[in-house]
């Protein structure tokens, strides 16, 4: 593939013994289908996706060397012979697609949850239910063996190389820094001593496969945590590794149990990329750049100002296997990009669920959610140009089916034009971007500010009528609720309304918390935040002067005093997603925003608002309550219960068929597969 706008990122890279057809590398991603054997045919479908659509190396999930590095009970393991044959759909799949693949080796250590773990030392994981047993010398050795074992198996398995997992907490991880590994024999204290262990692993590794096969490491080169290595530690070990027959060096940021954010979508663009150009100057061999990279021209000036040899992009590849062939053939435009919100991909893998998209929930569904061409074309109405009317909009027209999308507003995106004006969600325009770059290529008639009725769209005689109006905001009960100091999410958001600066917040779901946020600053505020600014709120020392690179984060300057509150007895934001939920509560408490639950909200008048918590009358002297205390749904287009005898069909998704919290992971994936059987 060649193109002038990318050449960097498109250009092949030779490794010696074999050449890379461009730059771009899929990064690991565990996605569920990995652990049980009768899904391999999924898992295969699922990386010939990404093979055609053009990535030069892709890397699989995370697939244990023994028993003991198992992330979850009977995980995806690669010990013993019969372990080879399943993977063989997967390397042939990848193959047939002139891609190459490496298979992850991942020893979870003490993040196993399992009662198996073991590790440097026996420290427990504040994240982990499990104490790891502290591995013995022989326990060492046995565990070095397996690594080299399961790297000959992938070799027989058609694999064109492994990654060896040695970050983000990993056990690797855990021997190389002080933090984990308190031993007091060779694989413990200096550096020297603390990496034996995976310079061994490397060692065998070589010995075991040979000269032309991929060893590629993922090195943290950032722990974020205390006791975590220093920059000198890390180069340390780096050139100990390209010495001992790393390939390729990928680098990793955080572990797990840090209380920094690395993948979130509040985290800038490219964030990391400039540790990862340090460590390129400090050894001969490629190194790939990670963490936040998500369109291409970010990719490209990462190589072009060389920070990287390669560019590691994951989640990515979720959201559209055929980012690659989109930016080769000009047409990064249409790029379906990752939006950083975690909500299908990693809050699916923490909780066992098979790992989606929310932007594309195709996505480790290929086999099961497939657009066919439709033999027999209807006429389609669809009302709503929120994520549910975009999705099934674009997915009937994709398949041949004559659409016409009505939005009452001026402009596609519903919520997502309120979701993108929260610091750290500004990614959301791009999903709006995708979709109104996708309506023009299927031919979608979009009609805008056009509010229509049941008699029009019978008048109009469409065959399928697909009812995706969303929702709208819910007032609760309360004295004085129609005070002029009340306001809802929408009028604060969509509407511009004018907000004072101490400002009690109803409701603490998703929307709270957002809003919550969005209060802190003003329109002023620079969005996306810059890296400067990121790192200083977080304490991060990019330079890694500081043993795991932390700092002091800086003082918080929040413009307004916030409380935020919910009648549940349970913790404020206990229902957000499971990996990044900690970063919304964390950004507030650093804001001083008080959270509070179990309360009643007695009235509300010129005074303020007059709550009861814990049976204590309080009254909050604030300038403005407003509402995020949930939805109703629109659905009044549908017809009665038992009145669809003559007409269109009708149908709802999204909001209009259930409004809860504003969910897009689900109106994205309704949308997608009713399209789908049309």
């Amino acid at each position: 593939m060649t193109n002038t706008t990318y050449p960097h990122l498109l250009e092949p890279l030779d490794l010696g013994f074999t050449t890379l057809r461009n730059r771009v590398v899929m990064g690991s991603m565990h996605t569920g289908l990995e652990d049980r054997f009768y899904h391999y045919g999924k898992l295969a479908a699922f990386y010939r996706e990404r093979a055609r659509g053009g990535v030069g190396l892709i890397v699989t999930g995370g697939i244990s060397p023994n028993r003991e590095g198992w992330l979850l009970p009977l995980g995806g393991t690669m010990n013993f012979i019969g372990d080879m044959f399943n993977h063989r759909r997967v390397t042939h799949a990848v193959h047939q697609e002139g891609g190459k693949i490496l298979l992850q080796l991942l020893h979870a250590g003490r993040y196993g949850y399992q009662p198996f773990v073991v590790s440097a030392s026996s420290i427990k994981s504040p994240i982990s239910r499990f104490k790891p047993r502290e591995l013995t010398d022989s326990g060492i050795e046995k565990t070095i063996r397996a690594y080299a074992r399961s790297a000959s198996l992938a070799r027989l398995a058609g694999y064109d190389g492994v990654e060896v997992m040695g970050s983000e907490g990993y056990l690797l991880n855990q021997f190389l820094c002080a933090r984990t590994n308190k031993r007091v024999d060779r694989w413990g204290g200096p550096i020297e001593n603390r990496m034996r262990l995976a310079v061994e692993v490397v060692r065998r590794i070589r010995a075991k496969v040979g000269p032309d096969f991929i060893i590629m490491y993922r090195l943290s080169v950032l722990d974020l945590v205390e006791g975590g290595n220093t920059w000198d530690e890390v180069t340390t070990v780096a050139r100990a590794l390209q010495e001992a027959g790393v390939t390729i060096l990928n680098t990793g940021y955080g572990w797990h149990e840090a209380r920094v954010p690395t993948i979130v979508t509040s985290v800038p663009r490219a964030a990391f990329a400039s540790v990862a150009g340090r460590l390129r100057r400090e050894v001969s061999i490629p190194v790939v750049a990670s963490n936040r990279i998500n369109m291409p021209e970010v990719a490209e000036d990462i190589i072009a100002r060389g920070d990287a040899d390669m560019v590691s992009m994951a989640r990515p590849f979720l959201a559209d296997p055929d980012f690659v062939a989109k930016a080769a053939s000009g047409r990064a435009d249409e790029i379906n990009t990752c939006i950083a919100c975690n909500q299908a991909c990693l809050d699916h893998t923490f909780a066992n669920k098979r790992a989606t998209c929310l932007v594309n929930p195709r996505a480790c569904h290929e086999t099961e959610l497939v657009y066919t061409k439709t033999a027999s074309p209807r006429r389609i109405a669809v009302v709503g140009a929120g994520p549910a009317g975009l999705s099934a909009a674009t997915v009937a027209a994709e398949r041949g089916h004559a659409v016409t999308l009505f939005e009452a507003a001026e402009r596609i995106g519903g919520q997502f034009n309120i979701a993108m004006q929260i610091p750290g969600k500004e990614e959301f325009a791009e999903t709006i971007r995708y979709f109104r770059r996708k309506l023009e290529a299927t031919g979608v008639d979009v009609r805008l500010g056009r509010r229509v009725t049941r008699a029009d769209l019978l008048e109009a005689g469409f065959d399928e009528v697909i009812v995706a109006t969303g929702v709208k905001v819910r007032m609760p009960r309360i004295e004085g609720i129609a005070h002029p100091k009340v306001l809802s999410y929408l009028d604060v958001l969509r509407d511009k309304k004018p907000v004072g600066r101490r400002v009690a917040v109803i409701g603490a779901g998703g929307i709270g918390f957002d809003l919550s946020e969005y209060l802190l600053h003003d329109d002023s505020h620079p969005l996306p935040v810059p890296v400067s600014e990121w790192t200083a709120e977080w304490g991060v020392d990019l330079a890694v002067r500081e043993p795991g690179g932390l700092l002091k984060p800086a003082e918080a300057a929040p413009l307004r005093q916030v409380w935020l509150m919910q009648r549940k007895a349970s913790k404020p934001g206990a229902g957000l997603g499971k990996t990044s939920g900690w970063v919304h509560r964390a950004t507030l408490a650093r804001n001083g925003v008080q959270m509070m639950a179990g309360v009643q909200y007695e009235r509300i008048d010129d005074a303020g608002l007059h709550i009861t918590v814990g049976g204590e009358r309080r009254l909050l002297e604030v300038d403005n309550v407003v509402i995020c205390a949930g939805q109703e749904s629109l659905a009044e287009l549908m017809p009665e219960q038992g009145a669809q005898d003559r007409g269109p069909r009708f149908h709802k998704i999204g909001g209009a068929a259930l409004a809860a919290e504003l969910d897009a992971k689900r109106a994205i994936r309704e949308g997608a597969e009713l399209a789908a059987r049309l």
